[in-house]
């Protein structure tokens, strides 16, 4: 695997260095866990949607935190008080937690869970102060 010098990034910008940090986690050849599967869709221009596989997970059994440009969905199945016992077992009962990373300024929009299907929309905003407007030329 290659190493990629980032230090001419630092140099000439500012205010990259979570980028470059990304950049540089992504390199490493981390395993990334596969339970549960997920899509990532993009709706709009600036609107996204996590839909996650959670087959036998109910709402109370799931919590989603978003903090700053960090979002994670945790999955905790609760004991069950009557012993069951299977021939077969496919269906996964353990528990889990998914972290994303987000870009400035996505906020989580709303979450619901259907047919099995966690559903987390996103919505980029951009304040007002940082989209483009025109400056008007005094005479």
């Amino acid at each position: 695997m290659r190493n990629f010098d980032l230090s001419p990034l630092y140099r000439s910008a500012i205010g990259f260095d979570r980028l470059a940090n990304m950049i540089d986690s992504a390199s490493r050849n981390e395993q990334q866990p596969s339970y549960p599967p997920y899509n990532i869709e993009l709706l709009g221009e600036n609107e996204y949607r996590i839909t996650m596989a959670v087959a036998g997970f109910s709402r109370e059994e799931l919590t989603i935190h978003s903090e700053q440009n960090s979002l994670t969905i945790k999955g905790a199945k609760q004991p069950e008080d009557d012993e069951k016992t299977y021939l077969y077992q496919g269906i996964a009962a353990r528990g889990f937690e998914r972290r994303f990373q987000l870009a400035d300024h996505v906020n989580v929009v709303k979450a619901n869970l259907e047919n099995g299907l966690l559903h987390v929309d996103l919505v980029r905003e951009i304040p007002e102060a940082m989209k483009a407007r025109l400056i008007e030329i005094d005479h």
